[in-house]
Formats: C-alpha cells, structure tokens, sequence
C-alpha cells in the first residue's frame, strides 16, 4: 500500500514538500508516496544545475509575476500552468525502483504512459527523462536521490497554455535544431490539444492515480501529511523563498 496526497499550493512550498518527503524517506519515516498537485498561482521552476538567466524569460515573469523557484532535482525549466498542467511527485526506497537511473525514470514514467492511455493517446518514453504523444513533448521529469531513497517529479501538460509557455522559457536554438523544430509550441503538446477536446483537471488526477497503480503493480490509499511533514517542509520552505537559492546560477 502506497499513500497518495493530492493538493495545490504555491511553487516554493510544492519543491519544499518533495524534498522534505526525500528526506523523511531516506530515514525510512515515512510510505512510498506520490503526489498529484497543481501549483498555484502559475510558476517556472527550474532545474538545480541551469543558470536562471538562460533559462528564464526574466522581463516577461516579472511583469506577469510569474513566480520562478528553483527545484533540487536536475532537469530543465517547466511553466507549471495552474489551469492545464497537474505535477506528480514520486518518493520512493532506491530499492524499489531499478538502480539504473535511465531504467528508474522509464519504470516511474511508465505510469504517465498508462495514465495517457487510459484517455486513448499512445505514449512513448524518451530518454532521458521524456514522454512524447505523436512526436510532441507532453511530460517532462526529474529525480533527485539521497542516501536509499528517490523523489522523481514531473509534469503532465493537459491544457498548458503554451503561449505562455513559448514566451516564459528560453530554450537554446540548439536544442530546438535537434528536435527538427523551429519554436517550442511546435515541440510540445497537451492532452487537450491532443484529444480535440477540452480535458479538466479531475479527469487527469484520476487517470494518473489509475495509471501509477498499473504501471508499478500497487494500490493508492489517500492518505493527508503528517506533523512532522510539514514541519520540516516549512524549515525548507525559507529556501525555497531565497534570492540566494533561486538565483545561485
């Protein structure tokens, strides 16, 4: 049995909480937990090694107040659209994911494919860290590991305004050439787009529970955090805040 929290808040609190939840798993003090949450107001995160200048459209989210956190798991920037983008977080013992890292992120990101299916669209798995429908980008992931645990999160883009998207993130032209695109909106999709329908949020957190359950062989039960949870999550919170975290690169 696995527990399953469910939640929306603000970015810095959401990437303080799945490092508390890596922490408190790598003292074995908690369950194997996933997280479907939806950060709220709209933010960019970025990834832990990226130099936030290159990655992030710096005038544009100050003047649309668009919040930009630094994550402590690698990957690149993500706009997490408050009304088309759900985010899963995956807390895990090392030992119950493959060692291998490339087969870890293909093993967790197996329940995004299953839960895409369950809405009819055929997945694929990418790696490193990727998850495509028809060629176009629809989830992207990151890990982090400590000591005998592994956080690995992700997006899920199922109605992400990607005008936004294209104008808060800076991908290099080299990235762009090698995926045989010239902007990003022609690199990555939603479910939305992909269905021809308007998808809502409630469907995709149903999916990706029903997804993950069948993906990794296990049974959610909702469960809500604990004391010492959110204790040190506020700790880390005052981090997450910090000039000097997000902006370190």
């Amino acid at each position: 049995m696995w527990r399953l929290l469910i939640d929306e808040g603000p970015a810095h609190w959401q990437m303080a909480l799945d490092e508390a939840l890596l922490v408190l798993k790598s003292r074995e003090k908690i369950p194997n937990t996933i997280r479907l949450y939806v950060i709220k107001p709209s933010a960019v995160t970025i990834g832990y090694f990226q130099k936030i200048s290159e990655s992030v459209n710096l005038s544009y989210t100050r003047e649309k107040r668009i919040p930009v956190v630094r994550r402590v798991t690698g990957g690149g920037a993500v706009l997490h659209d408050q009304d088309g983008e759900i985010t899963y977080s995956v807390t895990v013992s090392s030992k119950d994911v493959p060692e291998n890292v490339l087969e870890s992120y293909k093993v967790i990101c197996s329940g995004v494919i299953e839960a895409l299916s369950i809405f009819g669209l055929q997945a694929e798995f990418v790696p490193v860290n990727d998850v495509l429908v028809r060629g176009k980008k629809i989830s992207g992931s990151a890990q982090a590991r400590r000591s005998e645990a592994v956080l690995q999160h992700g997006t899920l883009m199922y109605n992400t305004n990607l005008e936004i998207l294209a104008r808060a993130l800076m991908v290099p032209k080299a990235k762009l050439v090698d995926h045989g695109v010239r902007s990003i909106t022609e690199r990555v999709t939603t479910i939305s787009t992909s269905l021809g329908r308007k998808v809502d949020k409630d469907e995709v957190i149903e999916s990706l529970k029903r997804g993950f359950e069948k993906a990794l062989g296990i049974t959610l039960e909702k469960g809500e955090l604990t004391e010492e949870e959110i204790k040190l999550a506020k700790k880390l919170e005052r981090k997450y805040i910090s000039k000097e975290w997000n902006f370190r690169r």
